[in-house]
Formats: C-alpha cells, sequence, structure tokens
C-alpha cells in the first residue's frame, strides 16, 4: 500500500531538477558559443540544423551586446535540438586540427632556423631524416636566405626556403 507521500515523491522523481536543467542549458549556450567563434570555414565542416547555422552566422551582424546575449540564449535553446555530444565531438576534431597545424608550423620553424645556423650538421640531419630532398635546391635556397641582403629579399628568401621544408615534410607525411 502506497502513501500520498510516496505517490508525491514518485511524480517528482521523473526528470532532472530545474537546477540540472539550467546547468545543461548553459553547457548547451557554452558549446554554441564556441561554434560562434569559429572561421566560417570551419562552421561549414559541422553538420547543424539550418536554423541554428543562421542563428550562428547572424551573431556576427549583432554589435549590442545584449543584443548579442539574446542571440546566445537563442542559440542555447536551438541547441536543445540537436545531439550536443556529436556536436562537441565535431568541435574537438577541429581544435586539435588546429593543434596539429600550429605544431607542423613549430617544427618546420625549428627546421629552418638549424638549416640557417653555423650548425653544419643540420643539413646532413635533415637529408637523413628525409632523403628525397632535392639537395642542390635546398643548398641554393639556405645560401640565398643566409646571404647578407636588404631586408625585403631576406625575408622572401627565408620564406621560400620555409615552403620547401613545409613542402619535403609534406611529401614524406
Amino acid at each position: 500500500m502506497t502513501t500520498d507521500f510516496e505517490s508525491e515523491a514518485e511524480e517528482f522523481d521523473e526528470g532532472p531538477s530545474k537546477s540540472q536543467r539550467k546547468r545543461d542549458m548553459h553547457v548547451l549556450q557554452d558549446l554554441g558559443r564556441e561554434l560562434t567563434e569559429l572561421k566560417a570555414s570551419q562552421l561549414a565542416g559541422i553538420e547543424l540544423p539550418d536554423e541554428l547555422r543562421e542563428a550562428i552566422i547572424e551573431i556576427e551582424r549583432i554589435r549590442q551586446r545584449e543584443a548579442k546575449r539574446r542571440q546566445l540564449q537563442r542559440i542555447g535553446r536551438l541547441m536543445q535540438l540537436v545531439d550536443g555530444d556529436d556536436i562537441a565531438a565535431q568541435l574537438t576534431a577541429i581544435k586539435s586540427q588546429g593543434t596539429l597545424s600550429v605544431q607542423r608550423q613549430h617544427v618546420i620553424e625549428r627546421w629552418r632556423d638549424e638549416l640557417l645556423s653555423d650548425d653544419n650538421d643540420a643539413l646532413s640531419r635533415f637529408i637523413t631524416e628525409y632523403p628525397d630532398t632535392d639537395i642542390q635546391h635546398l643548398r641554393q635556397l639556405i645560401r640565398q636566405a643566409n646571404k647578407k641582403q636588404p631586408h625585403e629579399k631576406a625575408t622572401t628568401n627565408s620564406r621560400k626556403l620555409f615552403r620547401y621544408i613545409r613542402d619535403t615534410l609534406a611529401q614524406n607525411d
């Protein structure tokens, strides 16, 4: 035999508390805010309903603070209609691509700096690590980048060397 108190308790236990629903809503709003900070090309790679995509794009033209806040709330409400975990996973993948890109840039810059330094072994290490390198062309680029020239010309030659290293690393991936 159930009492009135037990039947009332069962009614209240049917879903998450109001506080939990608010926390979930804030998480979705934060996820929506992260989506608004993406570049258009990155946003295009994420599967979103059209209405949500339009709301995210629309926030860029809004300048007033209060209007932006309301738009973010609207995005948060629209986020409830989609799988937040799926979007978060896609967003994480985009961020990790950016991290890998930065790491790759650092590797290329390190090689360029080593090749331009007075370290004679740097060229040997590079050729050993990347055997299909055009050695003659690489030496020419290093020589041009090391020449005493006006600043613009030196920068241009350094960029050419950077691009060659980047392309060589990309061929070996």
